[in-house]
């Protein structure tokens, strides 16, 4: 019994510097809601400009964070955009009662040209006002296939392509100023280009259309050939399309 007694304060001194050495239970989940804001950031890193808006509305659009404040207009004026976002993060405890403890943390998120991946957030205070709010983003101008398809004309075998005519057929389709629109000639063929502007993630919008003597073509590119960096959406590929993907 004596011994005993003898080994208890050994086991809880070890049991004390053990548990200071070790990372408290709150500082593991405060790490883990840093996790959360880190991989924010790596899902709003890009090199493309965007507005404050935007980078906002992007930011409350990841699961399990909440935008509390904006500095800045543009991801390329000066030193970019921060974002002050809120996360929460859970660890257990250990012992002989373990019990998990959850918290919330904000953290300020850089966004710029000069952004690096996977950039560690910095630990800020949270501000008193309640998560921004972001209308939705606005719906795009639906493409006119069959207006276009209707209006480019149709030049005869051994005919000549006009591409004032063709330029002349799309200012009448009266687009909204969302579509843009690019013509071009090449040996004797005027290719034709509808895009609306994408988000630089997801497949762009946009139609091609090719006029040659004795066929008019309008079609629109495969979801590969539209996903950002493949050259789908691109009046050479009206000239000149892509093949088909296997």
């Amino acid at each position: 019994m004596t011994r005993r007694l003898l080994l208890l304060p050994s086991l809880l001194l070890l049991f004390t510097v053990g548990c200071g050495v070790l990372p408290s239970t709150e500082d593991e989940a405060t790490d883990a809601a840093r996790e959360v804001a880190r991989k924010a950031g790596q899902v709003l890193y890009s090199q493309r400009p965007r507005t404050a808006e935007e980078v906002g509305r992007s930011a409350a659009g990841i699961n399990g964070v909440e935008v509390l404040r904006l500095t800045g207009t543009s991801t390329h004026d000066g030193d970019g955009i921060d974002v002050v976002v809120r996360t929460s993060g859970s660890a257990t405890g250990g012992g002989f009662a373990p019990k998990q403890v959850t918290v919330r943390r904000c953290f300020a998120v850089r966004v710029s040209p000069t952004s690096e991946w996977r950039e560690d957030p910095r630990d800020v205070d949270c501000p008193d006002n309640p998560p921004l709010a972001f209308a939705p983003r606005p719906e795009p101008p639906r493409l006119p296939y069959e207006e276009l398809r209707a209006g480019l004309p149709r030049v005869p075998e051994g005919g000549q392509v006009d591409e004032a005519e063709v330029r002349r057929a799309l200012a009448a389709l009266d687009l909204p100023p969302a579509i843009r629109t690019e013509v071009k000639s090449d040996g004797g063929r005027v290719g034709v280009l509808l895009v609306v502007k994408g988000n630089g993630s997801d497949p762009q919008d946009c139609l091609l259309a090719r006029v040659s003597p004795g066929v008019t073509d309008v079609w629109a590119p495969t979801r590969m050939q539209r996903m950002p960096g493949e050259g789908g959406c691109t009046v050479n590929n009206a000239l000149h399309p892509q093949p088909a993907p296997h």
